[in-house]
């Protein structure tokens, strides 16, 4: 699983990239994160708003920092597919 977190490194673009590192590990689950800064390549992916969430390339959360156990969630319906 690719994880990409979207932000030009604000505290919370780094508390959602700890949040979703915990998750991953607490879930298991085979990933690689990738920091993507630059804001022409976050608003390719047609983001607006800092920070996001994207995952194999699709975009899962934009403008908020959720908790580990919603971030879990979110890890396994993608996990699912």
């Amino acid at each position: 699983m690719k994880i990409q977190i979207l932000g030009t490194g604000c505290p919370k673009c780094k508390k959602l990239e700890e949040n979703t590192k915990q998750a991953a590990m607490e879930l298991g689950i085979e990933h690689t994160i990738e920091k993507v800064t630059d804001i022409n390549d976050i608003m390719a992916f047609g983001v607006m708003m800092t920070p996001a969430l994207a995952i194999d390339g699709e975009v899962k959360l934009v403008g908020k920092v959720p908790d580990v156990e919603e971030l879990k969630n979110i890890l396994k319906k993608c996990s699912n597919r």
